[in-house]
This record gives C-alpha cells, structure tokens and sequence, in this order.
C-alpha cells in the first residue's frame, strides 16, 4: 500500500525535475548552436539526421535531476529536527514526515556520493561529446565512479555473497546498464524515453516496498528525462549526448541496487529481486544483441553502427517514430507486470518472469525473420 505522503513526494520531485528540464533544454540548444556543440551527420556514417543538432540536451537533464536531488538532501537536514509550531504544514504531516526525514538525512552521504559520481559521468560525456574519447578510457571512468560507490559508500547488492562477490557483481551491473542506456541512445526520443517509463515503474516498486528516498529519486530522474523529451522526441531538435545517457543509465542501475525488493517485514517475497532484470528487459536486449551482431562481425562492440533493436524496426519498415514508439510498447509490456513481483508467490512471479521472456524471445524471432 502507498501512501499519501510518499506519493505526493514522488509527484512533486516529477514536478521539479520536468520544470527544470523543460525550461533549461531550449538554453541549452541556444548556447550549444553558438558554440557550434553539434552533432553532425556527416562525421561518422551511421548518424540518421540530415542537418546538424545541437547536443547539451543531457546538462538540462543532469540538472533536473541533481539540482532538486541536492535540495531535498538540504531540505531534509533542515527541516528533519524542525521545532513543533514553526512550520505548519511540517506539523500537520509531522507523524509520519519527520521518521522519513530523518531517514533521508541518514541517507544523505550516499545521495551526495550518488550525485558525485553522476556529476562525474556527465562531465566525461560533455568531453566525449565535443571530442570522442576512446571506449577504454570512458570504460576505465565509468569503473572507477563505479567501484567509489559499490567498495567506498557500500551501495551493492547481492551482500549474501560476501563482500568481494557484491562488489564485483553491482559493479557489472551498474556499467552493464550505463551502457545499455548509452546503446539506447540511437534514436530521437527512445533513450529518454525508455528511461521515463523504466524510472516510473521502478519507482513504484519501491514505493510499495515502502521507501522514500529512492522513489524520489526515480521520479526526479522521470522527470528530468521527460522534460528533455519534449524537444527530442522525433524530428529531434536537440541531443543528451553521453552527457544525458551516462547519467540516465547510471542513475537508473543505481536506484535498481538501492530498491528493497524483498523485506519480509513489509509482506514482500523474494521474487521481487528480479524486478530489475523484468523492468530492463528491452534495454539489455538491445545492448546484447548489438554486441553479438558486432562480434559476428568482428568489429569493436563500441563501434557505433545501425545494428541497434529502433535501426532493425527500420529495416523491416517502421518509420522511426512507429519503431521508437513499438520499443516504448515493448518496453511497457515487459516492466509494468514487475510491479507484481514483491508482493505475489512463486507461480505469479513465474508467469510474470515467463512473459517478459516470451515478449523478448518474439522479438528476436520476429527480428531474425529474412535478416540479411
């Protein structure tokens, strides 16, 4: 059961995070064409768009997720020990505000570590978007922002394995999805949002398992995602860049690995730890299918190339608006049962795990039909 408060904090963090997104997505396309910060076509062969695009739409992102991020930290600090009587609308909730503030204060070394290392990320993206770095090198960034938040802040999963085993495997995890996200980034609209809809989902996942932080958190990157949307659904006028889908990646495995899944206190089974494979599924799918294609070939898997899941919709016939639209279905098909997950026994959570593979594997068989 979610209640009204968290519920009204998730929406205002959405709130926040679009209205910074959506104002600040235009100036970043305005400072990015002056300074020529562009994305041209004909750089590299397996660019879509005809003219050049501003990038820079992923500092309205980044923004939109870390400014208001930074603020609820702040504003829990202040307001956690707030004196009865001084703030009306604090003392109204206080019964059950103040326990989730003061949670959120606890929570507060991780979240500033977390904002560190996206921060990290978009700066390593903005580089690489105004000149390419090599795949090693941004693999190596992204490991050791990585590492610094699974060894260093503790921010893992699979802890029941030892400590070593956690941090290898939540340190996989984060980069897997990171890039996955980045891969994703291969179409006007379909990184960003993929990324609303998996954030939402997940976000409510966690609000059924009775957080606060990470659903909000969730929410700000919805938001932020959804207002940069707006300008770079298809016929996109602007681009995130690595700058955006570093971040998006990041932050999203990040929440992914903070969720409770399973707390036998709150009611929930065990079977919600494969919510995040179910709510990524279209993601991964991508990501590991283009990898296999590039092996096959025997170029680079960081080789950009129109191989990804949105460029073979397009082989087949789909408009790239009808293709990033049929992933965003895809997508929804396979995340949205997740929210099932926690709170069902072995046989729901069964079918649910049964249809995102059936989903994945038609598309598969779908896509290897007359593949030339």
């Amino acid at each position: 059961m979610i209640s009204g408060p968290v519920l009204m904090a998730a929406g205002v963090s959405l709130l926040l995070a679009f209205l910074i997104s959506v104002a600040l997505t235009p100036l970043c396309r305005a400072w990015a064409v002056k300074r020529q910060f562009v994305d041209r076509p004909q750089d590299e062969g397996h660019k879509e768009h005809e003219r050049p695009t501003a990038f820079g739409g992923g500092i309205a992102i980044t923004a939109g997720i870390l400014v208001p991020m930074g603020g609820m930290l702040l504003a829990a600090w202040l307001l956690a020990d707030w004196p009865a009587g001084r703030f009306v609308f604090l003392d109204k909730w206080a019964p059950s505000w103040r326990p989730w503030l003061r949670g959120v204060v606890e929570k507060a070394p991780v979240g500033l570590s977390i904002m560190a290392g996206a921060l990290a990320l978009h700066i390593v993206g903005l580089i690489d978007d105004r000149r390419p770095l090599s795949a090693r090198v941004k693999l190596l960034i992204q490991a050791a922002v990585t590492l610094a938040i699974t060894a260093g802040v503790g921010v893992r999963s699979a802890e029941a394995l030892g400590p070593l085993p956690a941090v290898l495997l939540t340190t996989f995890w984060i980069i897997a999805l990171t890039n996955a996200f980045n891969f994703m980034d291969n179409m006007d609209g379909l990184s960003a949002g993929v990324a609303v809809l998996t954030a939402v989902v997940l976000a409510v996942s966690s609000m059924v398992a009775g957080q606060v932080f990470v659903p909000c958190v969730l929410m700000l990157v919805a938001g932020g995602a959804a207002g940069f949307l707006i300008y770079n659904f298809p016929p996109a006028t602007i681009f995130m860049g690595d700058a955006g889908s570093l971040v998006l990646g990041y932050m999203l495995a990040v929440c992914a690995v903070m969720t409770t899944f399973y707390d036998p206190e709150m009611g929930t089974t065990p079977f919600g730890v494969l919510v995040p494979v179910v709510v990524f599924a279209i993601p991964l799918y991508d990501m590991i299918s283009v990898i296999i294609h590039r092996l096959r070939l025997g170029v680079s898997i960081f080789r950009g190339d129109r191989r990804h899941f949105s460029h073979r919709l397009v082989k087949r016939g789909l408009s790239p608006r009808t293709a990033v639209l049929t992933i965003y279905l895809a997508t929804l098909a396979t995340s949205l049962p997740a929210v099932l997950l926690p709170v069902h026994g072995w046989v729901a959570a069964l079918l649910i795990v049964a249809q995102c593979l059936a989903v994945v594997t038609i598309i598969a068989i779908l896509e290897s039909c007359n593949e030339s």
